[in-house]
């Protein structure tokens, strides 16, 4: 079994290899857009930075690692990664959210993802039992905020977690305030964790 690092040590290397070309230990910056190929598709593992990226890579390997997590996908905003996120749904589908979410979250939701279909139900999330209320045959996420933004309200990941597996839907959780360093919602039984990296992961 491999050993897992503290979390110190994780945020330096975790999810990290010597790079190939030149041995080195700290990732470089590949600011090219394209890759070399021996025929269409025979390739090094990358073709086109904007589907793949050395550099970004790493940073996903190296965020998977500190939320113990398998994989890691980056993109150009949090928003953008909820975005995904609500791609995964259909019309029709329902989610429960908290009642005290994020501005930005909250009007991706009601003035983009409501006009595809999607129900949102905006909840007191402190008692897991009144979330439990909002379940129904439709509903496929429960979405998680917390600390809160911006009352920093706390809501219980575990159980919330018991609910979801319960209930059989997913479970995704908003760690932007707290970053990995103070909660990491995998272990807690999330299924997908979210961060805005420019608020508390960015480099100080």
């Amino acid at each position: 079994m491999k050993k897992k690092l503290r979390f110190n040590s994780a945020t330096i290397h975790g999810g990290q290899t010597p790079d190939p070309a030149y041995g080195a230990v700290m990732p470089p910056i590949y600011q090219t857009s394209t890759y070399a190929q021996s025929s269409p598709g025979d390739h090094k593992g990358f073709e086109y930075s904007r589907t793949h990226n050395p550099t970004r890579s790493a940073l996903e390997r190296s965020i998977a690692s500190i939320e113990n997590g398998q994989h890691g996908l980056t993109y150009a905003s949090g928003l953008a990664a909820m975005d995904a996120v609500m791609k995964l749904f259909s019309p029709g589908d329902e989610v429960i959210s908290t009642n005290d979410l994020y501005g930005g979250s909250y009007r991706l939701f009601t003035k983009i993802f409501e006009n595809y279909g999607l129900k949102f139900h905006f909840v007191d999330m402190q008692d897991p039992n009144h979330v439990a209320e909002y379940v129904n045959k439709n509903t496929k996420l429960i979405w998680v905020e917390t600390p809160t933004n911006p009352m920093m309200n706390i809501i219980d990941i575990k159980g919330m977690a018991a609910l979801a597996k319960l209930k059989n839907v997913l479970l995704a959780v908003d760690n932007t305030f707290a970053s990995p360093y103070l909660q990491q919602p995998l272990d807690l039984g999330a299924d997908i964790v979210m961060h805005s990296a420019t608020k508390y992961c960015r480099s100080q």
